[in-house]
Protein backbone atom coordinates (compact mmCIF):
# COMPACT_ATOMS: atom_id res chain seq x y z
CA UNK A 1 0.00 0.00 0.00
CA UNK A 2 1.40 3.58 -0.87
CA UNK A 3 0.05 7.16 -0.09
CA UNK A 4 0.04 9.92 -3.01
CA UNK A 5 1.32 13.31 -2.62
CA UNK A 6 0.74 15.92 -4.90
CA UNK A 7 3.03 18.59 -4.98
CA UNK A 8 1.33 21.14 -6.32
CA UNK A 9 4.11 24.16 -5.92
CA UNK A 10 6.41 22.14 -8.11
CA UNK A 11 5.84 23.29 -11.83
CA UNK A 12 7.77 21.21 -14.12
CA UNK A 13 8.59 23.60 -16.44
CA UNK A 14 10.78 25.58 -14.17
CA UNK A 15 14.30 24.35 -13.46
CA UNK A 16 14.29 25.37 -10.43
CA UNK A 17 11.21 23.44 -9.52
CA UNK A 18 12.17 20.29 -11.66
CA UNK A 19 15.45 20.28 -9.48
CA UNK A 20 13.76 20.54 -6.29
CA UNK A 21 11.67 17.35 -7.13
CA UNK A 22 14.79 15.70 -8.13
CA UNK A 23 15.58 16.66 -4.09
CA UNK A 24 12.36 15.32 -2.96
CA UNK A 25 12.84 12.10 -4.75
CA UNK A 26 16.44 11.33 -3.27
CA UNK A 27 16.30 12.64 -0.47
CA UNK A 28 13.28 10.60 0.82
CA UNK A 29 15.17 6.94 -0.96
CA UNK A 30 18.00 8.36 1.41
CA UNK A 31 15.49 8.37 4.44
CA UNK A 32 13.26 5.62 3.50
CA UNK A 33 15.99 3.33 2.29
CA UNK A 34 13.66 0.36 3.14
CA UNK A 35 10.47 1.49 1.42
CA UNK A 36 11.89 4.34 -1.49
CA UNK A 37 9.08 6.25 -2.84
CA UNK A 38 8.36 7.06 -6.49
CA UNK A 39 8.03 9.63 -8.69
CA UNK A 40 5.21 10.45 -11.99
CA UNK A 41 4.20 13.51 -13.12
CA UNK A 42 0.78 14.57 -13.88
CA UNK A 43 -1.32 17.88 -15.45
CA UNK A 44 -2.49 19.89 -12.31
CA UNK A 45 -3.67 23.32 -11.37
CA UNK A 46 -2.55 24.00 -15.38
CA UNK A 47 1.12 22.57 -14.89
CA UNK A 48 2.74 19.23 -15.29
CA UNK A 49 3.33 18.81 -11.73
CA UNK A 50 4.99 15.94 -9.69
CA UNK A 51 3.20 13.05 -7.73
CA UNK A 52 4.95 11.44 -5.01
CA UNK A 53 4.50 7.59 -4.47
CA UNK A 54 5.38 6.65 -1.10
CA UNK A 55 5.76 3.20 0.34
CA UNK A 56 6.23 4.69 3.56
CA UNK A 57 3.32 5.71 5.76
CA UNK A 58 3.32 9.21 5.80
CA UNK A 59 1.94 12.65 6.56
CA UNK A 60 2.91 16.23 4.65
CA UNK A 61 4.24 17.07 8.06
CA UNK A 62 6.27 13.94 8.56
CA UNK A 63 7.48 14.04 4.53
CA UNK A 64 8.69 17.48 5.21
CA UNK A 65 10.28 16.88 8.98
CA UNK A 66 12.14 14.16 6.67
CA UNK A 67 13.10 16.28 4.30
CA UNK A 68 14.56 18.53 6.33
CA UNK A 69 16.40 16.61 8.17
CA UNK A 70 17.96 15.12 5.49
CA UNK A 71 19.00 18.93 4.50
CA UNK A 72 20.53 19.21 7.75
CA UNK A 73 22.41 15.49 7.74
CA UNK A 74 23.71 17.08 4.16
CA UNK A 75 24.60 20.63 5.43
CA UNK A 76 28.22 19.45 6.50
CA UNK A 77 29.17 17.17 3.82
CA UNK A 78 32.59 17.96 2.65
CA UNK A 79 32.48 18.57 -0.96
CA UNK A 80 29.79 21.02 0.23
CA UNK A 81 32.61 22.87 2.74
CA UNK A 82 36.27 22.47 1.35
CA UNK A 83 35.73 26.33 -0.41
CA UNK A 84 33.00 28.92 -0.42
CA UNK A 85 33.03 28.95 -4.38
CA UNK A 86 34.56 26.23 -7.08
CA UNK A 87 37.04 28.70 -7.74
CA UNK A 88 39.74 25.94 -6.65
CA UNK A 89 43.00 24.38 -8.91
CA UNK A 90 42.69 20.99 -9.82
CA UNK A 91 44.85 19.92 -6.85
CA UNK A 92 42.51 21.39 -4.65
CA UNK A 93 39.59 20.11 -6.02
CA UNK A 94 41.53 16.12 -5.91
CA UNK A 95 42.33 16.90 -2.09
CA UNK A 96 38.58 17.05 -1.78
CA UNK A 97 37.35 14.20 -3.91
CA UNK A 98 39.95 12.13 -2.06
CA UNK A 99 38.82 12.80 1.23
CA UNK A 100 35.42 12.39 0.06
CA UNK A 101 36.19 8.92 -1.17
CA UNK A 102 37.97 8.03 1.81
CA UNK A 103 34.87 8.71 3.85
CA UNK A 104 32.48 7.07 1.37
CA UNK A 105 30.88 3.77 2.21
CA UNK A 106 28.52 1.39 0.29
CA UNK A 107 25.77 2.65 2.02
CA UNK A 108 26.24 6.20 2.13
CA UNK A 109 28.43 7.82 -0.32
CA UNK A 110 27.04 11.53 -0.67
CA UNK A 111 30.12 13.22 -0.73
CA UNK A 112 31.44 11.76 -3.87
CA UNK A 113 28.22 11.89 -5.18
CA UNK A 114 28.20 15.99 -4.77
CA UNK A 115 31.81 15.88 -5.74
CA UNK A 116 31.27 13.92 -9.27
CA UNK A 117 28.18 16.68 -9.82
CA UNK A 118 30.73 19.78 -9.01
CA UNK A 119 33.62 18.74 -11.58
CA UNK A 120 36.71 16.81 -12.04
CA UNK A 121 40.37 17.83 -10.84
CA UNK A 122 41.62 15.89 -14.30
CA UNK A 123 39.76 18.73 -16.52
CA UNK A 124 41.46 22.28 -15.73
CA UNK A 125 41.48 25.18 -17.56
CA UNK A 126 44.82 25.47 -19.52
CA UNK A 127 45.83 29.24 -18.30
CA UNK A 128 44.67 29.46 -14.35
CA UNK A 129 44.97 25.74 -13.57
CA UNK A 130 41.31 26.25 -11.96
CA UNK A 131 38.76 23.11 -12.38
CA UNK A 132 35.98 23.66 -15.41
CA UNK A 133 32.77 23.40 -13.19
CA UNK A 134 29.41 22.32 -13.67
CA UNK A 135 27.15 23.92 -16.39
CA UNK A 136 24.75 24.72 -12.96
CA UNK A 137 27.27 26.27 -11.55
CA UNK A 138 25.64 30.23 -11.61
CA UNK A 139 27.88 32.75 -9.72
CA UNK A 140 31.70 32.13 -8.28
CA UNK A 141 31.91 34.95 -5.37
CA UNK A 142 31.55 38.37 -7.25
CA UNK A 143 28.88 40.61 -5.15
CA UNK A 144 29.40 37.88 -2.30
CA UNK A 145 27.51 35.40 -4.04
CA UNK A 146 29.23 32.13 -3.05
CA UNK A 147 28.13 29.18 -4.44
CA UNK A 148 28.66 26.46 -1.99
CA UNK A 149 28.48 28.83 0.82
CA UNK A 150 24.31 29.34 -0.24
CA UNK A 151 23.97 26.09 -0.50
CA UNK A 152 25.41 25.41 3.21
CA UNK A 153 23.10 27.75 4.31
CA UNK A 154 20.08 27.17 2.75
CA UNK A 155 20.87 23.48 3.81
CA UNK A 156 21.01 24.18 7.41
CA UNK A 157 18.59 27.30 7.54
CA UNK A 158 15.20 25.64 5.59
CA UNK A 159 12.63 24.90 7.96
CA UNK A 160 10.12 22.42 7.43
CA UNK A 161 7.47 25.22 7.06
CA UNK A 162 9.36 26.69 4.30
CA UNK A 163 9.65 23.49 2.38
CA UNK A 164 5.91 22.41 3.08
CA UNK A 165 5.50 26.42 0.97
CA UNK A 166 7.75 25.05 -1.87
CA UNK A 167 6.17 21.61 -1.97
CA UNK A 168 2.33 22.02 -1.69
CA UNK A 169 1.68 25.85 -2.15
CA UNK A 170 1.88 28.45 -4.69
CA UNK A 171 5.10 30.13 -4.80
CA UNK A 172 4.91 33.76 -3.40
CA UNK A 173 8.41 34.56 -3.02
CA UNK A 174 8.54 35.69 0.38
CA UNK A 175 11.50 34.31 1.60
CA UNK A 176 14.74 36.05 1.88
CA UNK A 177 17.74 34.89 -0.07
CA UNK A 178 19.87 33.63 -0.62
CA UNK A 179 19.01 32.10 -4.46
CA UNK A 180 20.88 30.09 -6.54
CA UNK A 181 19.90 31.83 -9.47
CA UNK A 182 18.08 28.45 -11.41
CA UNK A 183 14.39 30.04 -11.23
CA UNK A 184 13.67 32.49 -14.56
CA UNK A 185 12.64 34.87 -11.80
CA UNK A 186 16.45 35.48 -10.71
CA UNK A 187 16.99 37.14 -14.21
CA UNK A 188 17.09 40.45 -13.35
CA UNK A 189 18.37 42.17 -15.92
CA UNK A 190 17.63 45.86 -16.13
CA UNK A 191 16.11 45.87 -19.63
CA UNK A 192 13.51 43.87 -17.97
CA UNK A 193 12.57 45.53 -15.39
CA UNK A 194 10.65 49.63 -14.75
CA UNK A 195 13.66 50.63 -12.34
CA UNK A 196 17.09 49.33 -12.14
CA UNK A 197 17.17 46.04 -9.89
CA UNK A 198 20.70 45.98 -8.30
CA UNK A 199 19.19 47.59 -5.42
CA UNK A 200 16.18 45.17 -4.88
CA UNK A 201 16.42 42.75 -1.55
CA UNK A 202 16.58 39.56 -3.13
CA UNK A 203 12.69 37.66 -3.02
CA UNK A 204 13.03 33.80 -3.16
CA UNK A 205 11.38 30.43 -2.52
CA UNK A 206 13.43 28.83 -0.26
CA UNK A 207 12.44 25.62 0.06
CA UNK A 208 12.42 24.98 -3.12
CA UNK A 209 16.05 25.83 -3.75
CA UNK A 210 17.18 23.68 -0.61
CA UNK A 211 15.51 20.79 -2.17
CA UNK A 212 17.53 21.53 -5.45
CA UNK A 213 20.82 21.08 -3.80
CA UNK A 214 19.70 17.70 -2.49
CA UNK A 215 18.97 16.81 -6.12
CA UNK A 216 22.56 17.98 -7.71
CA UNK A 217 23.92 14.47 -7.56
CA UNK A 218 21.72 13.20 -10.11
CA UNK A 219 23.13 15.45 -12.57
CA UNK A 220 27.02 14.36 -12.21
CA UNK A 221 30.02 15.99 -14.80
CA UNK A 222 32.09 13.90 -17.12
CA UNK A 223 35.32 14.72 -18.30
CA UNK A 224 34.93 14.67 -22.46
CA UNK A 225 38.70 15.42 -23.14
CA UNK A 226 41.73 17.70 -21.16
CA UNK A 227 39.55 21.06 -22.08
CA UNK A 228 35.93 19.61 -21.61
CA UNK A 229 33.46 18.64 -19.24
CA UNK A 230 30.15 17.72 -19.87
CA UNK A 231 27.42 18.22 -17.23
CA UNK A 232 24.35 15.54 -17.35
CA UNK A 233 21.08 17.20 -19.30
CA UNK A 234 23.39 19.97 -20.81
CA UNK A 235 24.48 20.38 -24.47
CA UNK A 236 26.15 23.34 -25.77
CA UNK A 237 25.07 24.38 -28.76
CA UNK A 238 27.60 26.35 -31.13
CA UNK A 239 26.60 30.10 -31.75
CA UNK A 240 23.42 29.44 -29.70
CA UNK A 241 24.33 28.64 -26.16
CA UNK A 242 24.26 26.46 -23.37
CA UNK A 243 21.28 24.36 -22.98
CA UNK A 244 19.14 22.35 -20.35
CA UNK A 245 16.68 19.70 -21.39
CA UNK A 246 14.89 17.24 -19.12
CA UNK A 247 11.98 14.93 -19.24
CA UNK A 248 9.13 14.55 -17.72
CA UNK A 249 7.36 10.95 -17.40
CA UNK A 250 3.98 9.69 -16.61
CA UNK A 251 4.70 6.60 -14.47
CA UNK A 252 6.02 6.01 -11.13
CA UNK A 253 10.17 5.39 -11.43
CA UNK A 254 12.37 4.79 -8.68
CA UNK A 255 15.38 6.92 -8.12
CA UNK A 256 17.70 4.86 -9.94
CA UNK A 257 15.79 4.63 -13.07
CA UNK A 258 15.08 8.41 -12.81
CA UNK A 259 18.96 9.06 -12.65
CA UNK A 260 19.05 6.57 -16.02
CA UNK A 261 16.00 8.67 -18.03
CA UNK A 262 17.72 11.87 -17.90
CA UNK A 263 21.02 10.73 -19.26
CA UNK A 264 19.15 9.69 -21.85
CA UNK A 265 21.12 10.83 -25.40
CA UNK A 266 17.92 11.50 -27.60
CA UNK A 267 16.68 13.96 -25.18
CA UNK A 268 19.65 16.49 -25.95
CA UNK A 269 18.87 16.21 -30.02
CA UNK A 270 17.56 19.01 -31.61
CA UNK A 271 14.52 17.30 -31.86
CA UNK A 272 14.11 14.84 -29.66
CA UNK A 273 12.37 11.62 -30.99
CA UNK A 274 9.50 11.74 -29.10
CA UNK A 275 8.01 8.83 -30.82
CA UNK A 276 10.94 7.02 -29.56
CA UNK A 277 10.59 8.33 -26.20
CA UNK A 278 6.65 7.97 -25.65
CA UNK A 279 7.08 4.44 -24.71
CA UNK A 280 9.30 5.20 -22.23
CA UNK A 281 6.75 7.10 -19.66
CA UNK A 282 7.80 10.42 -20.98
CA UNK A 283 5.33 12.61 -21.81
CA UNK A 284 6.93 15.94 -22.27
CA UNK A 285 10.36 17.70 -22.45
CA UNK A 286 11.38 21.36 -21.50
CA UNK A 287 14.39 22.60 -22.59
CA UNK A 288 15.79 25.91 -20.73
CA UNK A 289 18.53 28.07 -22.44
CA UNK A 290 21.54 29.17 -19.54
CA UNK A 291 22.65 32.88 -19.94
CA UNK A 292 25.44 35.07 -18.81
CA UNK A 293 24.95 38.71 -17.50
CA UNK A 294 28.30 40.11 -16.24
CA UNK A 295 29.74 37.56 -13.56
CA UNK A 296 26.34 35.71 -13.11
CA UNK A 297 24.45 33.02 -14.54
CA UNK A 298 20.60 32.58 -14.85
CA UNK A 299 17.71 30.10 -16.79
CA UNK A 300 15.26 31.39 -19.37
CA UNK A 301 11.75 30.40 -19.22
CA UNK A 302 11.65 26.88 -20.47
CA UNK A 303 10.14 25.94 -23.89
CA UNK A 304 9.28 22.11 -25.29
CA UNK A 305 11.75 21.16 -26.93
Amino acid sequence: MSDTFDLNGLDGSNPLAFLASLGVLRGLTLAWPDAPPRLSWRTMHGALRPVLHSATEANTDTLCEALRDQLRATADTPALTFAKDLTVTGGEFRKATVQAQSECSPKDHTDPDYAAAFGCEAVVDSKTGQILDTALRTMSGAGHQHFLAFMGQLLRETSVEQIDAALFRRWTYSDPGPSLRWDPVDDRRYALRWAEPSGDPIRTVRGANALAVLGLPLLPTQPGGAQLLATTGFRQVRRKGTFLTWPIWEYPLSLDVVRSLLALKELQDDRPPREKLAPRGIIEIFRSQRITQGKYRNFTVAQPA
